[in-house]
């Protein structure tokens, strides 16, 4: 006689936000999580724009887990989006961790998106998804930093999987797409020469506005030494490769920068990123 294998218990999370516009400022209009997805929302400092926290109470991310994430601005609203802490995804017996976004821009709205770092564990098997849309003059600014190992105790990703995809409308039309993808023997390329050469984190520093802007920020972090590119109108990116610490001291040194010159918004990080 036979057992049936045991059935893990899956975390299947969502939070929905949205903003809007009124005389007061920006303020909540829409919310909605379920767990292990909760919304937390720190006081602001009083010259910045509205802050939300995802908090993953569950501690991390197994394989089966998924958490979505739905952001709405209405016109002319601001607020920023980040994490308290580094979102970690565990080992998997086989199943995918998915993990889905989507960011809806009104015009004129303004929506800083920054999480801080995901952390793969040996044996992760991640499925990434981001979707934004933005309306005319609207405005973003994201960046998303993955770490491969926990390279504080020593552990390098050597197996998994991993899909990352990154999908930007404006206007209504495909503005900007992009997408990686690894899986099986994931030591090689992150070693090799080639590929990853033997860095222990990535990043992406997202910037979509007007071409004046995305222009001005592309030299400002080249003035910095920062390698940054316009692969489209509108848009200016910047890439990270290297010891995790350094990758996030780089992307916590050229964030207030851009919030500084191109949103005209207090040079500082999230309050969550220092605290």
């Amino acid at each position: 006689m036979s057992l049936p294998l045991p059935r893990h218990q899956r975390a299947h999370g969502r939070a929905e936000l949205g903003f809007v516009h009124t005389q007061r400022g920006t303020v909540l209009k829409h919310l909605y999580n379920a767990a292990p997805l909760r919304v937390l929302f720190p006081t602001p400092e009083p010259d910045d724009v509205p802050l939300a926290a995802l908090v993953n109470v569950g501690g991390g991310l197994a394989g089966g887990d998924s958490l979505e994430v739905s952001v709405r601005l209405e016109a002319g609203a601001g607020a920023t989006v980040t994490t308290p802490a580094a979102e970690k995804v565990y080992r998997s017996a086989g199943d995918i961790t998915r993990l889905d976004t989507a960011l809806e821009i009104g015009p004129g709205a303004t929506l800083e998106w920054l999480p801080q770092e995901t952390i793969l564990f040996d044996g992760a098997r991640l499925e990434r998804r981001m979707q934004a849309r933005l309306a005319p003059g609207a405005r973003l600014l994201a960046a998303e930093m993955l770490v491969y190992g926990r390279v504080a105790r020593g552990e390098r990703l050597g197996h998994g999987a991993l899909f990352d995809s990154w999908r930007l409308w404006r206007d209504g039309r495909l503005h900007w797409a992009d997408a990686m993808e690894l899986g099986g023997d994931l030591a090689t390329p992150l070693r090799s020469p080639f590929g990853f050469g033997g860095a222990e984190a990535s990043a992406l520093l997202l910037l979509s506005a007007g071409q004046d802007a995305a222009l001005a920020a592309r030299d400002l972090l080249r003035q910095q030494g920062f390698d940054a590119t316009l692969p489209r109108p509108g848009l200016m990116l910047a890439r990270w490769l290297g010891p995790a610490g350094a990758v996030r001291e780089s992307v916590a040194r050229a964030l207030p920068m851009l919030r500084a010159d191109a949103l005209g918004l207090p040079a500082r990080l999230p309050r969550l990123w220092t605290s």
